[in-house]
């Protein structure tokens, strides 16, 4: 370890003015938007002016080069502090802060990606350490650069399981490139958090996890940069601080005082500015006094035009499940380009994933059954696009990672999720583990798109274009086999509809996906038998939905049409199908899906039993011919 070099008092002081600087700015700009957490600021001021002015690494004409150390606020609320450090740096005019929350300002209420700092929105609080551990894991693994990944998470949110995960996934692969630091003020938003003050329990909870941790005073410039340095280095484990502060630190009258979280200071704040500024012995701008110069060490990356390294090799007719098929995508496009990575929650030979690992362990990561963790670490992984994360699981794990997956979504993340083990086919698991909620999950997502590949040709070709999609995309695969039907060079599209079976003398339209595609054709074999031609429309993507594929074959047939899906009637694709047809007149729709909570048994019996088997689309195509 490098000794440490105690600091001049000139510098100790420039940081301390920094600091109550940073808390003037906080109440000036809440007090002008009248709304903010001016106390939740106030106690970490001292951190973000020893990080921002003494231990981080950073351009602040591009806040996003690659190879300058990552900071990512957790506790969001107080971002104010945070754009405050960043105005004082000298990326933007300090008076831009009184534009804090106005309706025509990027300075939101909590950090967006819409500004040029900030990687990821925070806010939902306990999301902001597995991001900074899939950040880690990138730096130390695949860029190997010098960069140091910064998270500052408040105690109230250390009470969410998701930090604890995190805090496992960072030790278990030993991120000593990662420094979170947890800024212990005991007050919470509506009482004191559980632990209080008692920064030996957290302390010893850290340590118990495998974290090197420290604990400081939080306002004590010295034992901060001391703490940083440490840090910096400490090896073959990730660096906790445990900041011991206190929530409206500098205020009279308000410092360790309750009932002030998430308010301006309204009467009080003349008083506590002119108090502040007594404190501040240096009144020009202050310098950037940075441990260690920045090394422009992050290779070039170029995740563009990723493809499949061959095409798809199946026969039509041979049955191959496309969770199978997702798992031979994945080589494929990992071996076109070295940042497609797969991250899993120990489902790998479930879902396929483990054919990642077999090809190159290294772009493996295994998150365990985390689901939290797992989906915060890819949206750190692709943050800086650095990478391109594929991440799978059960579908129906992925609700557990709703708010995860949501807060992504306002990243402005581009993360592909696969969720197999979809609907009642799969059969003796039971409800615990059919996905049958998911695709209205993924639909509510702003930006998202979500693919149906109806058989293994269809999947390949759905993850190579997954893998070049901007925002969130989600893939949804079975996991028993189905019939290939289309041919190894059929050209897919995004919101391109398939016409797989037609006639001119059709009279309805059967709307199937995945599993459900596969009965409707049998169906339609069956009602040819009998006098009644059906056609059949695969949707490849549920959304963006092929609107107009979709009311013209129906319009065509006369306006009758049957959607199946192995889904719960909500949100699915039947719903989404419905909307599409909405506002067209003299078109029917028969939707059928899972209507109840279904039981354990064969998959066969089990889609008979609940009425999206062929026998049912019969009966249905029959029935909305009456109309």
């Amino acid at each position: 370890m490098s000794s440490y070099h105690k600091l001049e008092a000139k510098v100790v002081q420039e940081l301390k003015d920094i600091a109550n600087k940073i808390r003037i700015n906080s109440i000036t700009s809440t007090q002008a938007a009248k709304s903010g957490h001016p106390t939740s600021c106030s106690s970490i001021a001292e951190i973000l002016s020893v990080l921002f002015f003494n231990t981080m690494r950073y351009k602040v004409s591009t806040p996003r080069d690659p190879s300058s150390d990552r900071f990512i606020l957790s506790k969001g609320h107080a971002c104010p502090a945070l754009y405050a450090a960043w105005a004082e740096a000298g990326l933007f005019p300090v008076s831009d802060l009184l534009n804090l929350r106005k309706i025509d300002s990027d300075l939101e209420g909590h950090p967006t990606p819409r500004l040029n700092f900030i990687d990821v929105a925070t806010g939902s609080l306990g999301q902001g350490l597995a991001i900074a551990g899939g950040m880690a894991f990138v730096g130390k693994n695949y860029d190997k650069a010098n960069y140091r990944v910064y998270c500052l998470v408040g105690d109230g949110e250390s009470a969410e399981g998701s930090i604890w995960e995190s805090v496992h996934f960072a030790s278990y692969y030993k991120l000593d490139n990662l420094c979170v630091i947890f800024d212990v003020n005991r007050l919470g938003q509506s009482q004191e958090t559980s632990l209080g003050h008692d920064v030996e329990n957290y302390r010893k909870r850290l340590e118990a996890f495998g974290m090197n941790a420290i604990v400081v005073d939080g306002h004590d410039v010295e034992e901060l940069v001391k703490a940083f340095h440490i840090a910096s280095n400490t090896k073959e484990k990730p660096t906790a601080i445990v900041a011991k502060t206190l929530k409206g630190k500098n205020f009279p009258m308000i410092e360790n005082v309750d009932n002030w979280h998430g308010k301006p200071l309204g009467e009080h704040c003349e008083k506590i500015i002119e108090h502040l500024k007594s404190l501040i012995k240096n009144s020009g701008s202050l310098q950037i006094h940075p441990q260690k110069p920045l090394k422009d060490d992050a290779p070039p990356v170029d995740i563009s035009n990723i493809k499949l390294s061959s095409p798809p090799t199946y026969n039509i007719g041979d049955s191959v499940a496309t969770r199978v098929a997702y798992g031979n995508a994945l080589v494929k496009i990992a071996q076109s380009n070295s940042r497609v990575i797969a991250l899993d929650g120990d489902m790998k030979n479930s879902t396929y994933s483990e054919k990642m690992k077999k090809f190159d362990a290294s772009r493996y990561i295994e998150c365990f059954i985390a689901e939290q963790s797992l989906v915060g670490t890819a949206i750190g992984a692709a943050c800086r696009d650095r990478t391109v994360p594929f991440v799978s699981t059960f579908a129906t794990f992925l609700t557990r990672a709703f708010d995860q997956i949501r807060m992504g979504a306002v990243s402005q993340t581009n993360v592909n999720f696969v969720g197999s083990h979809c609907g009642v086919s799969i059969g003796e698991d039971g409800p615990s583990q059919m996905g049958l909620e998911d695709i209205a999950l993924f639909r509510t997502i702003p930006g998202s798109t979500i693919f149906y590949p109806g058989d293994a040709v269809a999947t390949e070709r759905a993850i190579e274009l997954a893998a070049n999609m901007k925002g969130i995309t989600f893939t949804r695969v079975n996991r028993n086999p189905t019939p290939i039907i289309y041919s190894n060079d059929y050209a897919f599209e995004v919101g391109k509809a398939i016409v797989v079976k037609k006639s001119e003398k059709d009279k309805v339209v059967l709307i199937g996906a995945g599993v459900t595609l596969h009965e409707a054709i049998s169906a339609a074999d069956e009602l040819a038998k009998i006098g009644i031609n059906a056609r059949v429309i695969d949707p490849f993507t549920v959304k963006p939905l092929d609107k107009e594929t979709i009311i013209k074959n129906i319009t065509e047939v006369g306006g009758r049409a049957v959607v199946i899906e192995d889904h719960y009637y909500e949100g699915g694709l039947g719903e989404a199908v419905l909307s599409a047809a909405a506002m067209e007149r003299n078109i029917i729709i028969k939707h059928i899906a899972i209507p109840k909570i279904p039981h354990s048994g064969p998959a066969a019996k089990l889609m008979d039993l609940y009425g999206i088997s062929a026998k049912h689309i019969i009966a249905e195509a029959q029935e909305i011919l009456k109309y």
